[in-house]
């Protein structure tokens, strides 16, 4: 039984900033992945990418990471785009990878699943609905909002959410998401509108203003920690995702387990790439912040 499951593709990245330009693996499984390494917690990922971007997989092995690999006939390729506003980007897809089938989970439990689909049709509702009943199941939504043609991606809208959305246990999204999703222009209005297809805890983003949690009718409200610079901002709510799912998973409550991720997450954008400090490093941020 792993503590947490994390299921999403490994990524070949371009990013983009106004001072640089970058290749390197990304997605929700790169950096929730990288986030956990240094975690007491038995972690697992499933992924799936071409054979040509292995390397990535045997890089991560090497860290102690344990994974599971899905082939397919390409590896996702993103190109991130960011200006001077950390909290906006521009994205292309390049390249996309096969969706996850559900006979890759027969033999996996986990206390808490978590999904970081990145485009629309990684998850099938077939997908969500084998592994419901064997853990909780956590979703970071934005890749069911995101559209492909010819290769700029579009916000779209998620025609199969009220068949999926009742099997969630934890919803991640950002504000512009939760709009997106529940076409409500205020954010309690649109918490509310998912808690009425079935969500049962949701955790909203707002990049440097901080982030909102609400479960059992209470609302958390969660500041935002960030370094003196920032220098990266790619994969910074898979690193809030990790370090809050970690904290949960280990009978922590909200309030503390959302501070301790949005430090983990503020943290991560002060160098380039994914998170790699330890739990020690976060707890030390939190007090420099105080």
């Amino acid at each position: 039984m792993y503590d947490i499951c994390c299921i999403g593709h490994i990524t070949s990245d371009k990013v983009v900033n106004t001072q640089t330009t970058l290749y390197m693996p990304g997605g929700t499984a790169f950096y929730f992945s990288f986030a956990l390494n240094k975690l007491d917690v038995k972690y697992l990922l499933i992924t799936a990418l071409a054979e040509t971007e292995m390397h990535y997989v045997n890089d991560l092995r090497a860290k102690g990471i344990e994974i599971k690999v899905q082939p397919s006939a390409h590896t996702v390729y993103f190109e991130n785009i960011y200006g001077k506003n950390q909290d906006e980007r521009t994205q292309n897809v390049l390249q996309v990878a096969d969706p996850f089938k559900p006979e890759q989970l027969q033999s996996v439990n986990a206390k808490i699943f978590h999904l970081g689909p990145l485009l629309a049709n990684d998850f099938s509702a077939e997908f969500v609905k084998s592994i419901a009943g064997r853990g909780l199941i956590s979703l970071d939504v934005q890749g069911y909002l995101r559209k492909v043609e010819n290769k700029k991606v579009y916000a779209t809208d998620w025609p199969s959410k009220k068949e999926i959305l009742p099997y969630i246990d934890i919803l991640k999204a950002d504000v512009a998401e939760l709009g997106e999703l529940t076409g409500c222009d205020k954010v309690n209005d649109g918490i509310i509108q998912l808690t009425q297809w079935g969500v049962k805890e949701i955790v909203i983003t707002n990049g440097s203003q901080g982030s909102l949690i609400y479960s059992d009718s209470v609302y958390y409200t969660i500041p935002a920690y960030s370094p003196p610079i920032i220098v990266d901002a790619t994969g910074c709510g898979d690193t809030y995702m990790a370090g809050y799912l970690y904290k949960r998973v280990n009978g922590v409550g909200i309030q503390e387990s959302g501070e301790f991720a949005a430090a983990m997450s503020g943290l991560k954008t002060a160098a380039t790439g994914a998170f790699k400090g330890t739990e020690g490093d976060v707890v030390r941020f939190m007090g420099d912040q105080g």
